[in-house]
């Protein structure tokens, strides 16, 4: 069955296969599993500081502008990501970046730490509403520079972010997911323990259509009681 599928997909890499086995066949214009793992393997998590703000700047910006991922129109500023660094900061909630090591192309460019590397994603969490009784509850966001998509990045900011969370008191943590036909979002969430809570239809327009926007919901053990 293997020697079958590599000569009938000779574009893809077949991962698993046997009687009764779920076959996966990963494409081979897409990185493979080993090279996505040694990415998060060699990355860094840290707290963000002003001076990655240019970067996180340009990286929301490129969403803003070609996706409808969040329903911004028009890309904040560098000096509005300082307002949310420090108001972040005051709330005690964490504002993470994630550093990879150097690569070719437009993805070089950017914050550096040791070695070369470069911030290559944001994560924060944010009150979820300003009413006091929900004050135990964040909402995420997790946005990654284009080139560094697919790397398990994503995943290791989320988590990090979800043990951040925890320790600073949060209870539950709320993700708002634009329903844009592109599921990747979507699936980081549920590997990460979220699960569906809702569907808002229609509550977005960006683009020229209507978009619905999907809730998720994942508990912290360690949030205030």
């Amino acid at each position: 069955m293997r020697n079958y599928l590599v000569k009938k997909f000779p574009e893809y890499h077949v991962l698993s296969v046997g009687s009764g086995e779920l076959i996966v066949l990963w494409a081979g214009r897409h990185r493979t599993l080993r090279g996505m793992t040694a990415a998060a393997g060699q990355a860094q998590i840290r707290a963000a500081e002003p001076n990655d703000l240019g970067v996180i700047a340009g990286i929301f910006a490129h969403y803003v502008t070609t996706s409808v991922a969040t329903f911004e129109e028009t890309p904040p500023t560098v000096s509005e990501w300082a307002k949310k660094l420090s108001g972040m900061s005051e709330l005690g909630l964490p504002f993470l970046v994630v550093e990879a090591g150097g690569r070719d192309g437009e993805d070089s460019r950017g914050s550096r730490g040791g070695g070369g590397a470069r911030v290559a994603g944001y994560a924060y969490a944010v009150p979820w509403r300003p009413k006091p009784a929900y004050r135990h509850t964040v909402e995420d966001s997790v946005y990654l520079a284009p080139g560094w998509t697919g790397r398990g990045l994503g995943r290791l900011l989320l988590t990090t972010l979800l043990a951040h969370c925890a320790r600073a008191g949060a209870r539950e943590m709320i993700a708002v997911i634009a329903d844009s036909g592109a599921g990747a979002s979507v699936a980081l969430h549920r590997a990460c323990g979220f699960t569906d809570a809702g569907r808002l239809a229609g509550v977005g327009f960006k683009h020229g259509r209507w978009i619905d926007t999907l809730l998720l919901q994942r508990g912290l053990a360690d949030g205030a009681g």
